[in-house]
């Protein structure tokens, strides 16, 4: 089908005087000793540095990024509450000898802790026996909460990741890559209330303060995530999310030397992403970029927009270089549904393509009367004769 294609404003970007010094000026990545890493924008998805991102590695406690999603989405869903009284089972136990020398909050067999505590276990204090509890509580079993684990990897899109267990204690089936990792963690960030969790320092639990082991938080007031992790196996991981002026980058290291490694090589991919790139929302979603006529319709037009908003990540100093251009279809007919795709939007930077979006129906337009069907096809058909 033909397009109409003309072009779109882009939104005001404000560019400051510091990121025109910067025009261009984009060095070669950092190197990063870490044996794979990744850093992406969490708003517009744009992957800024990787290396070996879809290795699948052993993740460590990393693991319960998926295990506290997992939660999350159950408690969006309104399938259990923070409220919930969990007994604790004696795999859940923090005597339970698999936990020998592991993280844990210490719960004990047969009591009863509240869900959002285990959750704040889950996350702050790294708990292998809370991550336990919370996995029967949600599945029944452990095993059960695994294949829950995997049923959400894979509707994220996370190809490089299967998981055996809620903690992340080693195992050959364990496995996941920092690419998925990004991808959980853009998921999680979304769940505003309880990705709170994972800034919070520390909490108490049976009168015993607990602290999160993510050293960043204290060292970096732009740092509000997500999670370490550390095995003989996985070396030192740390996955973090950090903000700065409204830009969110995410970034992820695995296989580190050391705790002051994986924060030191974290601390050069935010560095070099905030320092050198710029995040801004060009378009938000369900707002009118154009409107087309209709054919065969009760309404004459239709308006047309995207579905989510549109994020682009550029270097600094670029935006006066960014162009948009709406491709439509040349007739739409009725009738028409709401998110229905007529066309698309194309950015361009400097020319080159950067992103393209589909462009759809903001509202339905009902089919109209015979009369209008009819008088709007006789129109067609002879414009169809001259065109």
């Amino acid at each position: 089908m033909f397009k109409r294609v003309f072009a779109a404003f882009v939104a005001t970007i404000v560019v400051s005087s510091s990121s025109l010094a910067q025009l261009n000026l984009v060095p070669a990545a950092p190197s990063v000793a870490a044996s794979a890493y990744f850093l992406m924008d969490a708003n517009s998805g744009e992957v800024l540095i990787e290396h070996n991102a879809d290795e699948r590695l052993p993740p460590a406690s990393l693991t319960k990024l998926m295990t506290s999603y997992v939660l999350s989405y159950e408690l969006e869903r309104g399938q259990v509450s923070n409220d919930d009284l969990v007994t604790i089972s004696k795999n859940a136990w923090a005597q339970n000898p698999i936990f020998n020398g592991s993280s844990l909050m210490w719960i004990e067999v047969g009591k009863q802790v509240t869900l959002g505590e285990l959750h704040k276990g889950v996350v702050i204090s790294s708990g292998n026996d809370a991550s336990v509890a919370v996995a029967e509580h949600i599945a029944g079993s452990e095993d059960a909460f695994a294949g829950m684990m995997n049923q959400h990897a894979a509707m994220l899109g996370m190809n490089n990741s299967h998981f055996v267990n809620s903690h992340g204690l080693p195992d050959p089936e364990h496995y996941t890559s920092p690419r998925d990792l990004a991808i959980l963690a853009r998921a999680i960030i979304a769940y505003k209330n309880e990705y709170a969790l994972y800034s919070e320092h520390d909490f108490v639990f049976n009168n015993i303060r607990q602290s999160n082991r993510n050293g960043l938080l204290w060292s970096d007031p732009s740092v509000d995530g997500l999670k370490t992790g550390h095995t003989t196996a996985a070396g030192y991981c740390l996955v973090t999310s950090a903000k700065r002026d409204g830009m969110r980058l995410i970034s992820v290291v695995m296989g580190t030397s050391s705790t002051q490694a994986r924060e030191r090589e974290t601390q050069k991919l935010l560095s070099y992403g905030f320092r050198y790139f710029e995040t801004h929302q060009l378009y938000a979603g369900g707002a009118e970029l154009t409107r087309s006529k209709v054919w065969k319709g009760e309404g004459e037009e239709v308006s047309l927009g995207v579905k989510k908003d549109v994020f682009i990540t550029i270097p600094r100093g670029k935006s006066d270089a960014l162009e948009a251009q709406l491709n439509v279809d040349e007739v739409l007919i009725a009738p028409i549904v709401a998110d229905q795709v007529h066309g698309e939007l194309v950015v361009n930077l400097d020319g080159e393509e950067r992103l393209r979006t589909p462009l759809v129906s903001l509202q339905a337009v009902e089919e109209g009367g015979i009369l209008k069907r009819l008088w709007d096809s006789i129109i067609l058909f002879f414009l169809n004769l001259i065109s």
